[in-house]
C-alpha cells in the first residue's frame, strides 16, 4: 500500500499544520526512527498505530524537540520546532508524570503554560481563564483546589488533558491516552479529542485502542521504525497487508479479525 499523508478536505494550496518530512533517530546507537514521514491537518484527529518498540513515542517526542533526528525535519505552522519555544499540547504517559508534587489540580493544569511564562512571570487573568477553560472541557472544574495525589487514575488523565489544553495551541499530542481507565472516561475523552479536532486543531494520538481509533479518527498511520501506511480507516482496515507488515503477525492473527469486526 501507498503511503498517503494527504488529507481530502484540504485545498491543494494549503500546507499541513504539522509536517514531519523524511525523520531518522538514533537513541543509544540503535536506530528507531527510519525516514518516517507524516503530516496532520488543522481539524484533523490522526491515530498512530503500532506496536511497542515501534517508535510511536520517540516520533512524539521529537515533535517536541526532545530527540534531535539525525536527518530530516519537523514543521509545525511552516516554522521549525523549537524546544520550550514552540506551543504544542502534550499529553504524556500517566505513569511517566510525578503525582506526589503538593500542588493543586489547577496549579498543575497551570504548568502547562511555563514555557509561556517563564519561571519569574507570575500567570495573569488570561492564564487563569485558560486554566478555568480547560478544567471544564475535561470536566474537572470541582476539583480544581483538590491536591493532585488524592486523584483517581481517570481524573489524573483529565488532568493532563486539561494541562495541554491551557496552551490553547495549534497542535495537540497524545500518548496512549486511554490506557487504564474506565469506559466512561475513555468515552469522554474521546469525544473531547474529536471536538477538538473539529475546532481547527492538528490532534495526533498514539493508542494501542485499535476499534477506537478506527472509530474516532479521520486517519490512521501504522508505524514500525517507519510509517508503513497511512488511510482513512475503513480503508485501511479493509487491507490486512501493512498490518501484517508493521504488527509481524500473520493471515490468521487475532488483529486482523479485530480488524474485519470494527
Amino acid at each position: 500500500m501507498n503511503i498517503d499523508t494527504s488529507k481530502p478536505l484540504l485545498a491543494p494550496t494549503e500546507a499541513p499544520t504539522l509536517l514531519i518530512e523524511r525523520v531518522d533517530v538514533e537513541l543509544g546507537g540503535r536506530p528507531v526512527l527510519t525516514d518516517a514521514s507524516l503530516t496532520v491537518a488543522s481539524g484533523e484527529l490522526v491515530g498512530l498505530i503500532g506496536p511497542n518498540g515501534a517508535g510511536k513515542t520517540t516520533l512524539l517526542r521529537t515533535i517536541l524537540g526532545l530527540v534531535r533526528p539525525m536527518r530530516g525535519s519537523v514543521h509545525i505552522e511552516g516554522r521549525s520546532t523549537k524546544p520550550g519555544r514552540t506551543p504544542i499540547g502534550y499529553v504524556p504517559q500517566r505513569h511517566d508524570v510525578a503525582w506526589d508534587l503538593p500542588l493543586s489540580v489547577a496549579q498543575v493544569v497551570l504548568t502547562g503554560l511555563t514555557g509561556r511564562l517563564g519561571l519569574l512571570r507570575r500567570p495573569g487573568e488570561a492564564d487563569w481563564a485558560a486554566v478555568a477553560d480547560a478544567l471544564d472541557r475535561v470536566r474537572m472544574t470541582s476539583l480544581a483546589g483538590r491536591p493532585v495525589g488524592q486523584l483517581s487514575g481517570g481524573q489524573r488523565q483529565r488532568v493532563l488533558v486539561a494541562r495541554a489544553l491551557a496552551l490553547r495551541s495549534a497542535v495537540l499530542l497524545l500518548d496512549e491516552p486511554f490506557t487504564g481507565l474506565d469506559m466512561p472516561t475513555q468515552e469522554l475523552l474521546s469525544a473531547l479529542f474529536v471536538d477538538l479536532a473539529r475546532e481547527g486543531r492538528a490532534v495526533l494520538m498514539t493508542t494501542h485502542d485499535i476499534p477506537s481509533a478506527l472509530y474516532s479518527c479521520d486517519r490512521i498511520a501504522l508505524l514500525d521504525r517507519t510509517v508503513i501506511a497511512v488511510g482513512e480507516p475503513h480503508i485501511l482496515a479493509s487491507d490486512p497487508e501493512p498490518w501484517m507488515r508493521a504488527f509481524g503477525v500473520g493471515a490468521d492473527s487475532a488483529l486482523l479479525r479485530i480488524l474485519k469486526v470494527a
